[in-house]
């Protein structure tokens, strides 16, 4: 992780959080390289639970698919993935995942790279903008709060190629269309013989 990447996440936490309010936290690609978001959720009052593909410092939870979150639906409070969406080739389908853990009115935060050099762990698939974004939010019928890219290099020499959009969705009360299509990226996945 770059240091304007944890910069992002902790101006996030303090204007959107409450430290003094009970928080259910999960954070997708959680595993500590080169730092984590840990530190930056240690409130009393919350609940962090790291996710990630492999075992090792940060991760809480191993998944064994990117696709399927072995958590509640509507059962966190904020969910937050940070320069791990340039990573998952089908990004779209851990967005809706993220969504369906989500409760209703909760935030999601997500911090990608809008540039940099690739980087694989395993691979490096994809980089985002505004746009994207808002396509997400549109995909997922939630609320796109808030979001930018940094077009300008970061001062701090260890950041300086790299670029983030950053943005904070509120999933809303009731989204039917986002639970429809969750189902039907499910069912498509599940028909698909590589998702096994």
């Amino acid at each position: 992780m770059h240091n304007s990447s944890y910069e992002h996440m902790q101006r996030l936490s303090g204007k959107y959080l409450d430290p003094a309010s009970r928080l259910s936290i999960v954070d997708i690609g959680s595993y500590d390289v080169n730092g984590s978001y840990r530190t930056i959720f240690n409130s009393p009052e919350w609940k962090y639970l790291g996710v990630d593909l492999a075992a090792g410092p940060g991760v809480d939870i191993v998944l064994t698919s990117p696709y399927r979150l072995p958590i509640a639906s509507s059962s966190s409070d904020l969910v937050l993935s940070g320069q791990a969406f340039e990573h998952i080739e089908y990004f779209w389908q851990t967005w809706l995942e993220m969504l369906r853990i989500a409760k209703p009115g909760a935030l999601v935060f997500l911090i990608a790279p809008s540039r940099g050099p690739e980087h694989r762990y395993p691979q490096d698939c994809w980089r985002f903008y505004p746009d994207g974004y808002a396509a997400l939010a549109k995909l997922g019928d939630c609320e796109l709060v808030e979001v930018h890219t940094d077009w300008e290099p970061h001062a701090d020499p260890g950041s300086s190629h790299w670029g983030d959009t950053v943005g904070v969705f509120r999933k809303k009360k009731a989204s039917v269309r986002a639970r429809l299509a969750s189902f039907a990226m499910r069912f498509a996945f599940n028909l698909h013989p590589s998702s096994k």
